[in-house]
Formats: structure tokens, sequence, C-alpha cells
């Protein structure tokens, strides 16, 4: 009978054994264990969708699983945020987002269902594209001095485009209005195609938007690049002079992307997810996207992304309430 309760007590040993080892993988397993998503508030074939499927093709690479790309467009990018807001803070829902969702939505949405400072955890800055101010081929101007001063001199006789009511091409117009102490009427469309096709048809005289889209089009001069509204010139349209070199000194606005996570998510993830950016960011495939793109690859630490987010709410809140910009 002892022997029998022995060889018992080893079985049941040695079934315990077993079932340890069956669950220590599964507790063991370091993330990512399975694909991640990341969402892109936005539309296939925007500059917010190329930048995150360049970022995502590089975590692939680096981190062993894949990263693929979910584009949920609407809302000024509410709707694809809203949804990686309520996403499980476990690491396998990112996302891509934009000036907007990421800050400057908050300022003119009444009822968003999320708030991007307490829902979303800050990964890395991945790079800003600043707002190109252009005109259509036979303006009577040519650079931003110029376009103030002939507005200055010929009040209300000029119309602006802008890609949406409330982004960032219309803030910037609002502000450029109030900085230059000029006036000019607005002609909303829903995207940067739109504004391109009526500066060539000359049915609208300025267009403001981040620079990706223009660049063909001001290359092969059927629309003028009058300024960039950046610290520095841009490489691939060395004569588009910067704001401040056209007498506006410090005026600065670009359309920025960010990668996020769901408040919650471990900081280790965290941790991982911003050297995996940083990493990218400093890689040939990504200088040499950014450069096609007119984006300028920014990183650093969550802590820099968190810091940056906040300053840029700050910096928008009192133009847009200015404005009155309400949804």
């Amino acid at each position: 009978m002892v022997a029998i309760l022995r060889a018992l007590g080893s079985l049941a040993t040695l079934v315990a054994v077993v079932i340890g080892y069956a669950h220590e993988p599964a507790m063991a397993q370091a993330w990512p264990a399975r694909p991640v998503t990341i969402i892109v508030p936005f539309t296939a074939g925007t500059t917010s969708d190329i930048l995150a499927r360049g970022l995502a093709q590089y975590m692939t690479e680096t981190l062993g699983q894949p990263f693929v790309i979910d584009n949920r467009g609407g809302a000024g990018g509410n709707i694809g945020a809203a949804s990686a807001a309520r996403a499980p803070h476990d690491g396998y829902t990112l996302l891509l987002a934009t000036t907007g969702p990421a800050a400057t939505n908050k300022l003119m949405y009444q009822n968003m269902a999320f708030d991007p400072e307490k829902d979303f955890a800050p990964v890395a800055l991945v790079g800003k594209s600043p707002i190109l101010i252009t005109a259509r081929a036979d303006a009577p101007f040519s650079t931003l001095k110029e376009l103030i001063d002939y507005a200055r001199a010929h009040p209300d006789s000029l119309n602006a485009g802008f890609p949406g009511n409330g982004a960032l091409g219309h803030i910037t117009g609002i502000l450029l209005q109030s900085t230059a102490g000029i006036k000019f009427g607005y002609v909303q469309y829903r995207g940067s195609a739109a504004i391109i096709t009526d500066l060539i048809g000359k049915n609208i005289d300025v267009g403001m938007d981040s620079m990706a889209a223009y660049v063909p089009t001001v290359q092969g001069g059927q629309i003028k690049a009058l300024a960039v509204a950046s610290g520095q010139r841009w490489s691939k349209l060395p004569n588009a002079m910067t704001a401040s070199e056209s007498g506006l000194p410090g005026f600065e606005a670009s359309v920025w992307y960010a990668l996020l996570a769901p408040t919650g998510t471990p900081a280790d993830i965290i941790a991982k997810l911003n050297a995996a950016a940083n990493g990218y960011l400093k890689s040939d495939q990504a200088k040499s996207l950014f450069d096609d793109l007119g984006i300028q690859p920014a990183g650093g630490t969550p802590q820099d992304l968190q810091a940056f987010m906040a300053a840029e709410v700050q910096k928008w809140s009192p133009i847009i309430k200015a404005a009155d910009i309400r949804f």
C-alpha cells in the first residue's frame, strides 16, 4: 500500500510539472507574441497612411511580428482615434495620430468620445510636415511677403483653399491673417487633390496645406510655392523661403505625426515601441521616405512627446477660440 501511495504521489508531482511547463510558455511569452494593429485615422494613400506603412514595415522586421495597418477615417481623425482609445491596453493596438486627433480636435469638437491627453500614452513623435503656402501660377505675388502686401493693398480680393474646416491648413490661415493683419475668403475642400485642381484651374488664389501633395505641381511650374511655415527651408523646394524669412519671425505650423498607445499600456512595451520608432527614424529607408514626403524626422522619449502635445494645445487654443471653430 505504501508503495502504491508513493507511486501515486510521484505521478501527481509529474502531472503538476507537466502542467506547469504547458502553461509557462504562454505566461512567459514576451510582447509581441502576435500581430500588432496600427490604426491610421485617415484613408489609405494619405500622408499618414504612407508614413504608418513605412514604420509598420520596420517594426515588423525589428520586433518579429506583423504590424498591420487599419485605416479608419472620418470626423477629422476622431473615429479611428476613438476606436484605438477603447482598445485593450495590451500593446496590440496602437494609433498613428496627427495634430488633430492628438491635440487640436479637442479644442473644436464638442462631443469627442476620447481625450487624447487622458486616453493615450505617448510613445514617440515621429515627424513634422510644415504647412506650405501656395498660389496659382499667374498670381500677382511670388513670395509670402508679396502676398501680404497685395492683400493689404486689395482687401477682400483673395480667396484661399483649405483641406477641411478645422484642419491645420485652415487654422494656419487664421493665424496668418491675425499675424499679418490681412483678410481673405475661405473655400473649404475635402482634401489636397481638390485644392491643387482649383489652384491649377485658377479658381482660387492661395492654398495652405501640408506640403507633400503639392511638390510635383510646384516643381512642374503649375502652381507657386510662396513659403514654408517651418524653421528651415526644404531641400526639394530650395527657393521657397520660410515664413520667418518672409517677414513673420517665429511663424511656424506643421502637421505632426505621433505614435500613441491606449492609456495603461505596460511601460516595458512603451519602451520597446519607443526604441523601435527611434531606430526607424535613423534608418536609411525612413530618411529617404521622409525626404520625399517633406517630413522632418523627430523622435525622442515618450516624455518629450507628452510635453510637445501639451504645448501644441496651448499654442493653438487661443487661435481656435478667437475664430470660434466648433463642431
